[in-house]
């Protein structure tokens, strides 16, 4: 019985094309149609997740009723502005717009921004190596443009800021270890957080 379903890849292969050891769909249209599954872009996310060794994109049905369909990965190309660039470029994101979901890693290289640098998120001019100041500073400048060359900014961005989705659950367990961190350890809290009994 599990025979059957060995070549049930068959009929999609012919959507995907390798390239640049990337294997992504360059016909979306297509695969959707064949899934029998009505595609309009503003009920979908893309989601992109990378690592040092590979690379993955899904599209995500914003309501969850319909399942995740994938759209590129490859095992060899790492996190980079030039492979994020080869596969929106491969999966035509122009043409369809969706909006984006991933690590805050992924945004940047997305949008352009160079890692571990003073000025590294989208949003603000904020300072991230002025740690003295990170829990007593309100107020952060917004972000008024991302031109190369400029705070921080290396490449040109591949999308628009107004398409990122920011991550909450990154974002929740970041705040959380920035938390812990700044905790005293020789406190009662911090035993707590431990789980050490009184």
């Amino acid at each position: 019985m599990i025979s059957v379903y060995r070549k049930r890849h068959i009929g999609l292969v012919h959507f995907f094309k390798m390239e640049r050891g990337l294997v992504a769909c360059t016909d979306i249209d297509g695969l959707i149609q064949t899934l029998i599954i009505n595609h309009s872009p503003l009920d979908w996310l893309h989601f992109t997740d990378s690592s040092k060794l590979s690379l993955k994109a899904v599209l995500l049905h914003n309501g969850n009723t319909l399942p995740s369909i994938p759209v590129g990965h490859s095992v060899r190309n790492k996190e980079s502005y030039e492979n994020l660039k080869n596969l929106m470029e491969a999966i035509n994101y122009d043409k369809f717009k969706w909006q984006i979901c991933g690590d805050l890693k992924v945004i940047a290289l997305l949008l352009g921004l160079q890692g571990f640098t003073k000025y590294c998120f989208f949003i603000c001019e904020w300072d991230s190596r002025a740690r003295s100041l990170h829990y007593l500073r309100k107020y952060r400048p917004a972000r008024k443009s991302l031109e190369p060359g400029i705070v921080t900014v290396g490449n040109q961005p591949l999308m628009e800021p107004s398409k990122i989705l920011l991550p909450s659950m990154h974002l929740k367990l970041g705040l959380m270890k920035n938390f812990v961190k700044a905790m005293n350890a020789e406190e009662a809290a911090f035993a707590y957080e431990k789980g050490s009994p009184d």
